[in-house]
């Protein structure tokens, strides 16, 4: 039972210009935590990730959804979570405030991924070897299919599970294996070309191959310069994707775009405004065959069901510690299965919780086990930070999701 809540505003100023992009030139990292104690002494613990100012609104709006879940079982609130995640995202106090998206559902990302982390320890567990373990019937049972029914109703979606269980044994070796990453802090915005160019021979050398350079640049030429930098470097047989964190309107994205054709990116993130939907359907046409990838500011699963109803996104970005949390992740991960779509989350986490959850998408639902992105710069901070052994993620085996940091003085 869960018996005391405790939620804390962890924040970490970073160095040396890392976590830079076009749009966020001194971020600071930041998590609301929400923190659940059982009556066993287990503690769950929940992260939703901010840039700083504004993370202690998230974390008030945290405790507000977390005191409603004083002196429940987290056996029994799980074996039906999908009903109480659609109670809180849809409380009549709140939900004027989103729906569904902003500090609220943010708030609503801490507290969710908390109950998961409880459930894992309750468990015993890692959090990926519980879902992999759960029937598909149990998590259905954990998932809100609310305004998806047009293109995904819940019945679909357990017979999509039911399928997938026939050739799940043939995908667990990714467990020994690791699961790929990819290096995202080789060319932070506010790195020098030289130290983009020293990071790419690193990446290599630490055997990644795919990796990802901020651009975004008032400057077009100098965005040009520097992808041409990291393919010169990593050469043709590694993946160079290209992130530019909203900055072009739909011309300009057009225009640059064209132009980076050139250098062969795997993908463009976040092109242009994440709201408008429209705007990267016509982009999606006009770059073809360059593709784009969305999701980091991309709030709830409505938004997503637009994107693949659009086909505006080869790539869906879904992130659990920016979405409704782990629930809203996986049902996300489900919608972009019947898309035929690859989820290659965005990693507010620095891939802690994400490393649990790209096991469960490949081996339970069947996506392809492409890459997930890597962050180290908060590695000191987590008590059992992920690895990375020659570019992949080791999988993890202390229960739980790997979302227990250190000191949240």
């Amino acid at each position: 039972m869960i018996k005391r809540i405790e939620v804390s505003d962890a924040r970490y100023q970073l160095g040396g210009n890392a976590g830079s992009d076009a749009i966020h030139q001194n971020p600071v990292y930041s998590y609301a935590v929400t923190q659940l104690f059982d009556d066993s002494g287990n503690i769950g613990y929940g992260l939703a990730f901010t840039l700083g100012q504004g993370n202690e609104l998230v974390c008030k709006a945290a405790q507000y959804y977390a005191k409603q879940l004083q002196g429940k079982d987290i056996e029994e609130l799980m074996s039906d979570f999908g009903a109480f995640f659609k109670k809180l995202s849809d409380d009549q106090q709140f939900r004027w405030l989103g729906p569904h998206k902003g500090i609220v559902h943010l708030a609503l990302a801490s507290v969710t991924n908390a109950c998961y982390d409880l459930w894992a320890k309750k468990r015993g567990l890692p959090l990926w070897k519980l879902l992999i373990d759960l029937s598909p019937q149990e998590i259905i049972n954990t998932l809100d299919f609310s305004y998806l029914e047009d293109e995904l109703t819940k019945e679909q979606a357990l017979q999509m599970l039911l399928e997938q269980q026939k050739t799940k044994s043939t995908r667990t070796p990714i467990l020994t294996a690791g699961y790929p990453g990819y290096d995202t802090s080789i060319g932070w915005f506010n790195y020098s070309d030289e130290m983009v160019r020293a990071n790419c021979h690193k990446a290599i050398a630490e055997g990644f191959k795919a990796m990802k350079l901020k651009v975004g640049s008032p400057d077009f030429e100098r965005d040009i310069r520097r992808a041409n930098i990291v393919r010169e470097v990593a050469g043709d047989a590694v993946k160079v994707m290209l992130d530019a964190n909203q900055q072009w309107n739909l011309p300009q994205a057009i225009q640059i775009c064209d132009r980076l054709k050139e250098m062969n990116p795997y993908w463009i993130e976040e092109p242009t405004h994440p709201d408008d939907v429209l705007a990267h359907q016509i982009l999606a046409k006009a770059i073809s065959p360059i593709k784009l990838a969305i999701g980091e500011h991309v709030p709830n699963k409505v938004v997503f069901k637009n994107y693949l109803q659009t086909g505006a996104a080869s790539f869906i970005q879904v992130d659990a510690v920016r979405v409704g949390g782990v629930s809203e992740f996986i049902t996300v991960s489900l919608l972009c299965k019947k898309f035929g779509i690859p989820v290659v989350p965005h990693v507010g986490d620095m891939g802690q919780l994400h490393q649990h959850l790209v096991l469960f998408n490949h081996i339970t639902v069947g996506h392809e086990a492409l890459f997930l992105e890597h962050i180290p710069h908060l590695k000191p901070h987590f008590l059992h930070p992920a690895q990375i052994v020659n570019g992949s993620y080791v999988t993890p085996q202390e229960a739980g999701s790997s979302c227990e940091l250190k000191s949240l003085t």
